[in-house]
C-alpha cells in the first residue's frame, strides 16, 4: 500500500513543479502486459495464496521480476527508466542470493509495525542473509497502510519514477530534452536568417 501512497505523492508533485499530467498521454509505453502480469503474480503469491510450496512461490517471484525486466528493457529509452532498472536490479540481486526472498531487517520490520506471517512472503527476516544491506532495511513507521520496509533498490526505483514522471510532464524539475533541442534548433534557424 505504501507504493500506492508514494505513486499518488509523485503524481501530485507534478502540478506543484508546474508540469502537466496531460503530457503523460504522449509517452509510448511498451509491453504493459508484462508489468501487469508481474503485479498479478506478486499479489497472488503474497496476498491471495501465500501458502503452499515455497519453491513454487520462489519460481513465480523470480518470474515476476523477469517480466518486470522485460518491461523495463522495452521502455529503456524513456528518461528515468534506466534508474528504475538499476533499482530493480539491486532488488533482484538481493533476492537471488537469498533463495528468492528479499531479506528484511528484524529491527526495521519491528519499527514499521510488521509482524511475521505464515506462508510465503517476498520480504522476510532471514537469519543468515547475504547482501543484507541491499535488503529491506529502511523502516517507514506508521499505521497500516503506511508502515513498511524499503530497500536501497526501492528508493532508487522511486527516484527513477520521479524522473520519468516529471520529464514526461515537462515540470520544472526535469525538462524534456526534445523541447530544448527544438528550441535551440529554432534559435539557430532564426539567427541564420539574419
Amino acid at each position: 500500500m505504501l507504493l500506492v501512497v508514494t505513486a499518488i505523492a509523485l503524481v501530485l508533485s507534478v502540478p506543484l513543479a508546474r508540469g502537466r499530467l496531460t503530457r503523460l498521454a504522449d509517452i509510448r509505453i511498451r509491453a504493459v502486459w508484462a508489468v501487469l502480469l508481474a503485479v498479478a503474480i506478486q499479489v497472488g503469491i503474497s496476498d491471495v495464496a501465500p501458502g503452499g510450496s515455497h519453491w513454487v512461490h520462489v519460481a513465480l517471484n523470480i518470474a515476476s521480476y523477469t517480466l518486470d525486466a522485460y518491461f523495463l528493457f522495452a521502455n529503456r529509452r524513456i528518461a528515468g527508466v534506466p534508474i528504475v532498472a538499476l533499482g530493480a536490479g539491486l532488488n533482484v540481486l538481493a533476492i537471488s542470493v537469498n533463495g528468492g526472498v528479499m531479506p528484511a531487517s528484524a529491527s526495521a520490520l519491528r519499527i514499521a509495525g510488521i509482524d511475521p506471517r505464515a506462508g510465503f512472503d517476498n520480504s522476510a527476516h532471514l537469519v543468515h542473509a547475504h547482501l543484507a544491506f541491499l535488503g529491506d532495511v529502511i523502516p517507514v513507521p506508521g499505521p497500516w497502510p503506511i508502515g513498511n520496509v524499503l530497500s536501497v533498490g526501492d528508493l532508487t526505483i522511486f527516484i527513477g519514477a520521479l524522473i520519468v514522471l516529471h520529464t514526461a510532464c515537462g515540470s520544472r524539475l526535469f525538462r524534456r530534452r526534445r523541447g530544448r533541442a527544438r528550441i535551440s534548433a529554432d534559435a539557430r534557424g532564426s539567427t541564420a536568417g539574419i
